[in-house]
């Protein structure tokens, strides 16, 4: 029995981002060294964002909803139908991978996403893969940010020094098989679980007026925005 609610939505992915591709810079110096897809903001880490969703074909899509560590989409998001642990153990939830706490089950203290684990990785391959929460951390404290609509759907504008932006929709998420916050909140993975609590993982969550870092139950259906290792020059 789910003690939280969340939200969710779905569109296919063509392999490679197909329309997710750079725009108005594509022939700026500064991207010629940027895989198709991804935004270089300039972050201290160089990270790439990718301009879409896993599964959206554009940015403003709103993509797939995944449960955290699985790779494919199911009809209801609850533990019933969550591979990576289950609410019917002996002692109430079990937990078959990244698990940090002996009263759900064996214990291997991995914190991160591996990449068979990672929808980003599988998917897109190329060294595509969930950000971690540091990484979310970065992106909000190295950008600035602006409740705003693209092609009639709402989200939020990150736009980063250099003058490089990437838009992420407020797709909801899913908890069992409801939507919940289409065009009010989004809700995104990291990669990274909570290491006192592995029932849950961290992800990043905005609505008009905030925007942060928090956690959610493993099987609720969210977002998840790619991110990809810097290029060299």
């Amino acid at each position: 029995m789910k003690k939280m609610f969340y939200f969710a939505v779905a569109a296919l992915l063509t392999l490679g981002m197909a329309s997710c591709e750079r725009h108005d810079d594509d022939d700026e110096p500064d991207n010629q060294n940027v895989p198709e897809g991804y935004v270089d903001l300039g972050l201290p880490s160089g990270l790439l964002w990718a301009e879409c969703n896993v599964g959206a074909t554009t940015p403003e899509g709103y993509g797939n909803f995944y449960a955290w560590g699985m790779v494919d989409t199911v009809s209801e998001y609850l533990w019933e139908q969550y591979s990576l642990g289950d609410n019917n153990g002996e002692n109430g939830y079990v937990l078959y991978k990244y698990n940090t706490a002996e009263w759900y089950g064996a214990v291997d203290n991995l914190l991160t996403l591996q990449p068979t684990d990672d929808v980003a990785t599988q998917t897109l391959g190329n060294g595509a893969r969930i950000p971690t929460k540091a990484e979310w951390l970065e992106l909000l404290e190295n950008t600035t940010s602006a409740w705003t609509t693209v092609n009639g759907v709402n989200g939020r504008k990150f736009t980063a020094s250099n003058g490089h932006s990437i838009f992420i929709p407020a797709a909801g998420g899913m908890y069992g098989s409801s939507l919940d916050g289409e065009g009010i909140y989004g809700r995104y993975w990291s990669s990274s679980i909570l290491d006192s609590e592995p029932l849950y993982a961290w992800g990043m969550g905005f609505f008009s007026g905030y925007q942060d870092v928090f956690d959610g139950m493993r099987d609720f259906g969210r977002s998840v925005r790619p991110v990809h290792p810097a290029t060299q020059n």
